[in-house]
């Protein structure tokens, strides 16, 4: 079975997200591909079968499903179709409050289709979310001042629905971890993502072992603790690029990355651009 790696391309550098609304006509299969990004498929008219490595799912008019990110996925459509598509990075979309949520959507365990069954028990969850990703297509197309601030609470809202609809648990895992054990973790990091941030001196701030703590903060968060350390530093030179006048390696030296090379790498892994490149884009953005 052969597959491509989809590119997706967004509009506004601000919001890693692509909606669009589209028509097909008669029958009409796509080859198989996946995608970095999470993805909702909403049926406004026709019918469209959605195979999966495992499943396949047979929607009609007001039927949505959920596709994980990486997750290997073609259609066929039999008639005419008109459907909404909505695409997005899921890390973008979370902040220092709500990142330790990531970890109910990042698939380390059951791919993130299997919570589709929450769309075919739920009518009012579904509605809700069918909702949402109507008024995120009009918030794009409008584009009024804030759009960005109201894309992402709708993103959120979405994210919320399932999370709570998740009666089986395949999202949300029975035993509860405490996050507030490793809430003055997450402060020192804020505090000093200028520094160097040895997992050694948090370990004895979260009063553990270092090999219980990095598994705890793996299993709490969802991302490791260095990938959750690059990528607040990286968030940090993202406004810095934005709101102050100063050089990329003067970024690098403020958020404690001096090694160009490393964060040209960091940066891009979050960006799939460089800073210059980011910058560039955003200022056009804002100037348009």
């Amino acid at each position: 079975m052969e597959a491509f790696n989809e590119k997706v391309a967004y509009e506004n550098p601000l919001l890693s997200l692509h909606i669009f609304r589209t028509v097909r006509d008669g029958l009409g299969f796509s080859n198989w591909h996946y995608h970095k990004q999470l993805e909702l498929l909403l049926i406004l008219e026709g019918e469209l079968d959605v195979y999966l490595e495992e499943e396949t799912y047979q929607m009609k008019a007001g039927d949505l499903i959920i596709l994980g990110a990486s997750e290997l996925h073609r259609d066929r459509s039999t008639s005419r179709l008109d459907y909404i598509v909505l695409q997005f990075d899921l890390e973008q979309f979370f902040d220092h409050s709500s990142i330790p949520y990531i970890r109910y959507f990042t698939e380390s365990h059951v791919p993130l289709s299997k919570a589709n069954y929450i769309f075919q028990e739920n009518n009012s969850i579904k509605a809700q979310t069918a909702k949402c990703i109507q008024e995120i297509l009009k918030e794009t197309n409008r584009k009024d001042t804030g759009y960005e601030l109201a894309v992402s609470i709708l993103i959120k809202q979405i994210l919320l629905h399932l999370l709570r609809g998740d009666t089986r648990k395949v999202l949300v895992e029975q035993d509860n971890f405490d996050k507030a054990r490793l809430k003055p973790v997450l402060d020192y990091i804020e505090n000093h993502l200028a520094e160097r941030i040895a997992v050694e001196e948090v370990c004895k701030i979260a009063n553990m072992s270092y090999y219980y703590f990095v598994k705890y903060f793996k299993k709490t968060i969802g991302l490791s603790f260095t990938e959750y350390v690059n990528y607040r530093k990286v968030k940090w030179a993202e406004r810095l690029l934005l709101t102050k006048d100063l050089s990329i390696s003067e970024v690098g030296e403020r958020i404690g990355m001096p090694n160009m090379a490393h964060f040209y790498k960091m940066f891009k892994k979050y960006n799939d651009c460089s800073p210059k490149q980011f910058q560039r884009k955003m200022l056009m953005w804002q100037k348009n």
